[in-house]
């Protein structure tokens, strides 16, 4: 019997991860080796995320396939932000990240996932569409700017150095948070 503490395996995580930069994975494969209880929960989370949007089921004459969506790659590039194994250190090496965001109202749901991603990722907006951290995650935006085809709606910028009015509205900004 499991401790009330011990941590449940989270299999829509699991998934997420396996289905990652595949073009697609066979149920099957998914379920194999598996008792009869872990094929289910599979099974139903599978299901879950296909629900959800986050994955797409494909289908050919003798087995299904699985494939991971943009909302799925949106959903493990958020979880992998909150992990406690991040590899993102959180001790400033003395370098700023700037992220400027430019999406028009059309595109309002993106923006309001970046903003969502952004806040996750610890950033601070100092301006309408303006956000700093002190943590590197740069190469994460940088890859979802170019995962999502961002060209020029998203701007990352890395600088040791900032003016004292921009310093001072960032600190202003953490003390408000």
């Amino acid at each position: 019997m499991q401790e009330k503490n011990a941590k449940k395996p989270n299999i829509q995580k699991d998934i997420l991860k396996i289905l990652d930069g595949k073009p697609a994975v066979s149920v099957k494969s998914l379920k194999h080796g598996k008792d009869q209880k872990t094929s289910y929960a599979i099974a139903r989370s599978i299901k879950n995320l296909v629900d959800s949007g986050c994955a797409e089921m494909i289908n050919s004459d003798n087995q299904s396939y699985v494939k991971l969506t943009q909302k799925g790659k949106n959903k493990l590039n958020n979880i992998r932000l909150l992990a406690d194994d991040a590899l993102v250190s959180t001790n400033w090496d003395g370098f700023w990240r700037i992220v400027i965001l430019d999406l028009p109202e059309e595109r309002k749901s993106e923006r309001e996932a970046l903003r969502y991603l952004l806040k996750k990722a610890n950033f601070i907006c100092i301006k309408n569409t303006v956000w700093i951290s002190p943590f590197p995650y740069e190469h994460l935006f940088t890859n979802i700017k170019k995962d999502l085809n961002f060209t020029t709606e998203i701007m990352i910028i890395v600088s040791n150095k900032l003016d004292p009015e921009t310093n001072l509205a960032f600190l202003e900004a953490v003390k408000n948070q």
